[in-house]
């Protein structure tokens, strides 16, 4: 069997031989296929990473058959990225080096709920955890937009924050994840288990440092959530509508989402439900909100267009209402027009109307805003999403640069090295951790920019950068 991706030298039908009884996919269209996650989001990734490929695909049924592939993958010094749903927007998934791709998606067990947590494997989607949790009475703390399709796994190792994030805080942030067991790729794995704080040393690395295979996270008790959607006339006032129902004590929250009036043109399954031509402000609060809900957004200006109970919303056949927010505001616009991209954005905090009037005018009109509350560290933050209607490389590093300039740090959504975006710097304890759990330094080593500069030191030596560093 050739290499697809035309970057090793491995004997893939005998590797694929040494792998059974673990299923494998080598069908070349269908490994291409599960070599892309949704980095076409961003035109610079695409261009960069749309003709990498793997070499074959695994789908371990268990942590058992996991370890397997592992050792296999040992044996070889195969390259391996680990994959979940695909739902990754910087090119978590893509194989760099070519090598193995190896599918969570068959991992897909919830293995025990508790009062306050629920623990599955890392290929168990995010719906099918929350519909469990439901006959429990209770949900997840948070997830991603994208549940339907996004593992527990995946969310875990590269997502941050989400639906629920306004109540709960970030992923980060103490006893949202509870623990997780990852295993080391070795000629015999090793299955080690991170609770509490130690859970950060492998969250939002990016399957750079251990291969996850179950999680366990907190969850909260559910209640009657209701879909609210407001409009206002001024998109400063839509935002500071926002702020202050983040702040509102006696109103509950699970998402609260502010939207420029023009991206919401972007929204056909809206049309006749929220004003046209309005900004929007998207939430989901309790039912026994609603009144005061309602009182507040007439305070602060704006109106309230559709109040959408789940009865509701099945009987006009809308979507929920958080199809509107994070990064599926982005995909509404994408499934119209493929020129748009989008960036990731930091606020000043607390958050400031003020700040966001005063910034809007000097992005241009190529630039428009999205903006999403959330909790991290118990403060109130928002984050931007902004639209871009891409035209050229300069002009995305001037729009860049003009946030910056201004006080609004960027998170680039635009690279697929793990130190340029939502990290910014190097995470010596994960590099660490990574010789520790993968001292080959197979797991998706291009990622990391840093790796090269370090791989040859002990665990000790690369943690001791962090220090250096902040010295």
């Amino acid at each position: 069997m050739t290499s697809i991706s035309g970057k090793t030298d491995i004997d893939w039908a005998a590797f694929a031989a040494d792998l059974a009884p673990v299923e494998v996919i080598s069908d070349p269209v269908l490994v291409k296929k599960r070599s892309r996650d949704f980095f076409w989001y961003s035109p610079l990734l695409n261009a960069e990473l749309r003709s990498c490929f793997g070499d074959l695909v695994a789908r371990p049924a268990d942590a058992g058959e996991m370890a397997h592939v592992l050792s296999v993958a040992h044996t070889h010094d195969a390259p391996v990225v680990l994959r979940g749903g695909g739902t990754g927007n910087y090119g978590q998934a893509v194989p760099m080096d070519g090598g193995l791709i190896v599918e969570t998606t068959a991992m897909n067990r919830i293995l025990e709920i508790g009062d306050d947590f629920v623990r599955a494997e890392a290929g168990a989607l995010m719906a099918d955890i929350n519909s469990a949790l439901l006959a429990q009475g209770r949900e997840m703390a948070m997830f991603p937009s994208t549940q339907d399709i996004a593992t527990v796994g995946g969310f875990v190792a590269g997502g941050s924050a989400g639906i629920g994030s306004i109540a709960n805080g970030a992923l980060r942030d103490p006893g949202n994840i509870v623990a997780l067991t990852a295993l080391s790729v070795e000629q015999t794995p090793r299955a080690r288990v991170f609770e509490g704080a130690e859970a950060l040393q492998i969250h939002h690395a990016w399957g750079l440092n251990g291969v996850i295979v179950d999680v366990t996270l907190r969850t909260v008790p559910t209640r009657d959530w209701v879909g609210c959607l407001a409009t206002f006339d001024d998109y400063a006032q839509a935002y500071a509508a926002g702020h202050a129902l983040a702040r509102a004590e006696d109103i509950g929250r699970k998402l609260l989402t502010t939207v420029d009036a023009r991206i919401t043109e972007y929204f056909p399954r809206l049309v006749g439900h929220i004003r046209p031509g309005k900004h929007l402000l998207v939430s989901m609060l309790p039912a026994e909100d609603v009144l005061r809900f309602q009182a507040l957004i007439e305070d602060m200006g704006g109106h309230v267009d559709l109040v959408l109970t789940e009865a509701r919303r099945t009987a006009l056949k809308l979507p929920h209402v958080f199809d509107f927010s994070y990064n599926h505001t982005t995909l509404q616009v994408l499934k119209q027009d493929r020129k748009a991209t989008y960036q990731q954005v930091g606020c000043p905090v607390p958050p400031d109307p003020k700040a966001i009037a005063a910034l809007r005018p000097k992005l241009g009109d190529d630039v428009w805003m999205h903006h999403e509350f959330a909790r991290v560290g118990g403060e109130i933050v928002t984050f931007d999403l902004p639209i871009i209607w891409y035209s050229t490389p300069e002009r995305l590093a001037e729009i860049n640069a003009t946030y910056e300039a201004n006080g609004f740090p960027v998170y680039d959504a635009h690279t697929w090295r793990v130190e340029g975006g939502g990290l910014k710097n190097a995470d010596y304890t994960h590099l660490a951790w990574k010789k520790r759990m993968d001292p080959k330094g197979l797991l998706n080593a291009a990622k990391s920019a840093v790796w090269p500069e370090v791989r040859h030191l002990s665990p000790e030596a690369i943690e001791a950068r962090k220090t250096q560093v902040a010295q």
